[in-house]
């Protein structure tokens, strides 16, 4: 199954995390592209933030998408993220964008992911490593984005 996943970090040295996490997600989906790292700012936060390094990448896996959830967040505690406030500065954060175009509404999971279509930095590096990306529900990345900037 063709997969969209978002990477980003902004604690501790998030280039270095976002390297990590991309080995570690070769154990378990084969990565076809990824993405240059974008620095953004924190989006939509109400404390000093410091800024955040942000990639996408698109690859294969024949795991099914809540067995795939499960691996991101197993990477993500093996690198040292620690959950607490919605929208926290974060080590690293690993999110399902896209699987194979499904619409998933599951207790432990949502696909496509419910706010990439107003998050400026997924649908850059998406559009970058896929130009004619769509996003199940919201329309082609290119537009999406277009109306963002």
């Amino acid at each position: 199954m063709r997969v969209v996943i978002a990477l980003g970090a902004n604690l501790g040295e998030p280039r270095a995390q976002l390297e990590e996490a991309i080995e570690k997600l070769r154990e378990v989906i084969v990565i076809e592209v990824i993405s240059s790292f974008y620095e953004t700012k924190p989006f939509r936060v109400s404390e000093d933030q410091p800024n955040y390094i942000n990639a996408v990448l698109i690859g294969e896996t024949k795991l099914e998408a809540e067995q795939l959830m499960k691996e991101l967040l197993d990477i993500e505690e093996r690198l040292g993220r620690k959950r607490s406030t919605l929208n926290a500065a974060r080590s690293i954060d690993l999110d399902i964008i896209d699987y194979q175009g499904m619409v998933i509404n599951s207790e432990n999971l949502t696909l496509p992911h419910p706010r990439a279509y107003e998050r400026e930095f997924v649908l850059q590096p998406w559009l970058e490593i896929d130009p004619e990306a769509q996003l199940t529900g919201f329309g082609a990345v290119k537009e999406l984005l277009a109306a963002l900037i």
